[in-house]
């Protein structure tokens, strides 16, 4: 059968049987300059990888990328998360001093390359940080002995703990210290550190400002240096949720003033937003006289 004939039957036109696509010739300088991309950015996605085509001069549009991305086999494997469905939780809003209490580890390393762990109990209300306990190894009767040494400097016990859910928050030796004390013991969701992010929040100025810009000789070292940081983080640096206060000065304008749920005037408590506008910090006769205009 002729070619004529079997397109008729078809009913092709012979030039569709006979055409022959230009794109070929035409996508591949285009398609080898996006593997070339591809090998020294393995991990960019056909965008990224577009928008450094059209840096170097490419102008081609993202949907014949994207055609080139595929036919090239450049896709990325992604696997496909499994999400557990659970009830969201309900969190109370902190008004005081010593109401809650956040704990989370942080780890880094030595100059040698030992492992270090670090624990950070912190205020939620004030902001302050309590304890940054360094070594190589922290168990759970080590952040039970860290927090009765909190307590006795304070005076008092936190009403509840906010942890995640790591062996040492959630051993048996922890949690009946916690009912001994009577302390309420609340556990993050697997997966959601945003449900503790104040300590989350607190361990990123942490390795911003300490961690990544401190070498530690040894663990005594790296205990100087972080025992240090935090008296500054304390006492010197501002903090913006807090009127660009130090934790300090909050923790002492509220205890003077008797009324941590409203902190000075309606714009102290760090329930509700704060403007980022820079405030000196406050001398002992300023703390009196802020006090005196409450009662």
């Amino acid at each position: 059968m002729s070619e004529r004939h079997a397109c008729g039957l078809a009913e092709i036109a012979v030039s569709s049987f006979r055409y022959a696509s230009q794109r070929p010739a035409k996508d591949a300088e285009l398609s080898q300059q996006l593997k070339e991309l591809a090998q020294q950015h393995p991990r960019y996605g056909y965008r990224r990888l577009w928008v450094l085509l059209r840096r170097g001069g490419a102008w081609a549009n993202h949907k014949r990328v994207h055609r080139l991305y595929r036919e090239g086999g450049l896709s990325l494997r992604r696997k496909k998360r499994k999400h557990l469905v659970r009830q969201r939780a309900v969190f109370p809003r902190v008004h005081a001093s010593n109401e809650e209490w956040a704990l989370d580890f942080v780890t880094d390393a030595l100059a040698s390359q030992r492992h270090l762990r670090i624990l950070s109990v912190m205020d939620v209300f004030t902001r302050e940080c309590l304890a940054l306990e360094t070594d190589t190894s922290l168990g759970s009767v080590r952040v039970i002995r860290v927090l009765e040494q909190i307590i006795t400097e304070r005076g008092s016990a936190p009403q509840r703990i906010r942890t995640d859910n790591g062996p040492e928050f959630t051993s048996r030796c922890f949690i009946a210290w916690c009912l001994d004390r009577r302390i309420e013991l609340v556990h993050i969701r697997p997966g959601k550190p945003v449900e503790n992010a104040y300590v989350e929040s607190f361990h990123g100025r942490l390795r911003e400002e300490c961690l990544q810009v401190s070498w530690f000789r040894n663990l005594f070292d790296a205990r100087r240096q972080i025992e240090t940081w935090r008296g500054h983080y304390n006492t010197d640096r501002p903090h913006s949720s807090l009127g660009y206060r130090t934790p300090l000065e909050f923790a002492a304008l509220s205890r003077a003033a008797g009324q941590c749920s409203a902190g000075v005037g309606q714009g102290i408590s760090n329930a509700d937003p704060l403007p980022h506008t820079p405030i000196p910090a406050l001398t002992g006769e300023q703390i009196e006289v802020s006090c005196r205009m409450l009662e």
